[in-house]
This record gives C-alpha cells, sequence and structure tokens, in this order.
C-alpha cells in the first residue's frame, strides 16, 4: 500500500468506541484487537474525532505490546474542528498540534499512516501536502493520505508529498470510487482502503425491516436502514445469496471478496467485534473469485438501482440525540 507493507486485510475500530451498536466491554475490545493480529492482521485504523479521542487511546493501549509489528493509522478532522484559528498559530502549527495530541492518545513516537479526514477548501490541499512532507521528515509520520478524496484532491496532493494511500466508502452498495478514484489510485502507485466494504452491515444480510437500532447506532438516523430501502436492496442480497452459496461463504465474506478481486491495492478495513467476525473476516483472502464470477457478479449488479446513501450527518445526529439521553460510553 504505497510506500508501506500491510496485510489483505485491515481491521476498522472506530466500532470499540462509537456509531455502530454497543461496543465490547474494554478488556475484549483490547482481546480482539490483539486476536486479529496473531490471525494475521497488520494494519489498524482509528481516528480522533471517534469518540472524542476514546478510541485512539483504546486503540494504543490494545496494539502497545505489537507496536512495532503493525500499522497504525489515524485521522485528524478539519471538518469538525478546522485548523484556521489565528489564535491557536499557524495553520502548520495546528495540524502538528493533532497529531502530537493523538501521538500522545496513541502512546507511541510515530504513526504509520496519518490521513486528512475530510479536504476541506479552508486551506489549500498544496500547503496541507507539504505539511505532511516536515512530519515525514520530522519522523513524526512515515506516511500520509486522505479520506474521502476526488481524482482532483490526489493529483494536487500527490504532486507535493506523495500520499500512501486514499480511504474512501467503497462497496457493492457504494461504487462511487470507479468513477476515476481507483484509476487515479492505480496510475500513481497509491493504496486503497475501503471504509464501510459491508456499507455499515447491510451487505451481511442480517438487517430486516422492522428492527429498532438502540442507543450508540447510527442506523437510527441513517437513510439506508429504513425499512423502505432495506426492501428496495433486496435485489443486492439476493445477488450475495447466489454467489455466497456457490463459493461456500458468507455474504459478508462474498462482498468483501468482491472488493479485493477488484484491484490488488485494495485493503478493505470492517469492523470486527466478535471473535467469530475477526476469524471469518481473516479468512476472506483465502476465497478466490475467477474472472467469470467478477464478470456475472457486476453484470447482476449494473441491473441494480441501490437506494439510500450513507450520509455523515447521521453521525452528527446520533451524537446529538446520545447528548439529550444522556448516554455513556461504558468501556
Amino acid at each position: 500500500m504505497g510506500s508501506l507493507e500491510v496485510s489483505g486485510m485491515g481491521m476498522g475500530c472506530m466500532d470499540f468506541s462509537h456509531g455502530h451498536g454497543t461496543p465490547p466491554p474494554r478488556e475484549e475490545s483490547i482481546r480482539l484487537m490483539r486476536l486479529a493480529h496473531q490471525l494475521g492482521c497488520t494494519i489498524y485504523d482509528t481516528a480522533d474525532a471517534y469518540a472524542d479521542g476514546h478510541n485512539e487511546i483504546l486503540v494504543g493501549e490494545a496494539l502497545k505490546p505489537i507496536r512495532h509489528e503493525v500499522c497504525l493509522t489515524t485521522k485528524y478532522n478539519p471538518e469538525l474542528h478546522p485548523v484556521t484559528d489565528p489564535s491557536k498559530g499557524t495553520v502548520e502549527e495546528q495540524i502538528e498540534a493533532r497529531l502530537d495530541a493523538s501521538l500522545k492518545r496513541l502512546n507511541t513516537d510515530y504513526i504509520d499512516l496519518y490521513y486528512m479526514h475530510r479536504v476541506t477548501d479552508d486551506v489549500p490541499l498544496d500547503e496541507v501536502a507539504g505539511y505532511m512532507g516536515k512530519f515525514i521528515q520530522k519522523g513524526k509520520i512515515r506516511a500520509w493520505g486522505m479520506s474521502r478524496a476526488t481524482v482532483d484532491h490526489i493529483r494536487i496532493a500527490h504532486a507535493v508529498t506523495p500520499l500512501a494511500a486514499i480511504q474512501n466508502e467503497y462497496s457493492l452498495m457504494e461504487r462511487e470510487p470507479e468513477e476515476g478514484v481507483l484509476a487515479a489510485c492505480k496510475e500513481r502507485g497509491i493504496g486503497f482502503v475501503p471504509y464501510m466494504p459491508l456499507a455499515a452491515g447491510f451487505l451481511t444480510g442480517k438487517y430486516k425491516p422492522g428492527m429498532v437500532y438502540k442507543n450508540d447506532d447510527a442506523k437510527r438516523f441513517a437513510a439506508r436502514f429504513s425499512d423502505e430501502n432495506i426492501i428496495k436492496n433486496q435485489p443486492i442480497l439476493e445477488i450475495l445469496d447466489q454467489i455466497s452459496k456457490e463459493k461456500g461463504c458468507s455474504y459478508a465474506q462474498a462482498a468483501i471478496t468482491w472488493l479485493l478481486h477488484k484491484e490488488d491495492f485494495i485493503v478493505p478495513i470492517p469492523g470486527m467485534m466478535s471473535e467469530e467476525i475477526i476469524r471469518s473476516n481473516m479468512e476472506i483472502p483465502n476465497i478466490n473469485f475467477t474472472a467469470d464470477d467478477m464478470k456475472r457478479f457486476d453484470e447482476a449488479l449494473a441491473k441494480v438501482t441501490v437506494y439510500g446513501k450513507w450520509d455523515d450527518s447521521c453521525i452528527g445526529k446520533l451524537k446529538e440525540a446520545l447528548e439529550e439521553e444522556n448516554y455513556k460510553l461504558d468501556v
């Protein structure tokens, strides 16, 4: 993945703190992260915005015994917390302060891959890329990347400080990266990290109309999980049902295998909140789809209309609701 060598499957760690249902207890979360490494996972993804730093602290504790055996990635989010307040110093100083805070929470002296969580237009992107180059020279980060990036973002940023990875949503239900971003990554030797490769869990097939989502679960406010859209999106699950039966695997395994067979520089980072899911996910690189499998898969998908895009606003609505409900993170 760019200049970094990582496993074919990564672990998205946000779920251990916030956003996708009640997380496991703290000690169990730590055990699960370490178990994933024992089974071959070497790339872990977090961000300073996940539960306001809680996730970085948790991930740092879990990975401390194996820190130098893994690729640790985190992000700063200039959309939620801008870096343009003159009273807090220069933009470079503010980004570096965010980086330093992440290093402290993660209890490490370097980050393998540091992402710009959202690309904003309040600071020229080439300037941000230049700052990242300085952080690399200082040894605080080994490489950098961007999340939610476009082809133009990639072109501008990579010309200043080469990118190691782009992290955008990509799954059977969100195929926008195929409209140029994947090609831009391939052309430049940049890795691609799909977040929500299972469409926030929809592609597991376990969500049915009438289900009620409670507590710290963004599906409470996500259009993708309305009863109407769950019903409308059943054709996608019917495709997964057919291919999973042919290959003797689960819906989730089939959906992520499809991603892995799209390009050899793709490294998905699904959330994994149970031992069963971790063991299942770490088997995925051993599943083989032939060129004919992929052709039939894509031809079937081309006939399907997807209803209900994932909108980040559902996370904001969830946070507001949790404050009103006085919900406390108990991990």
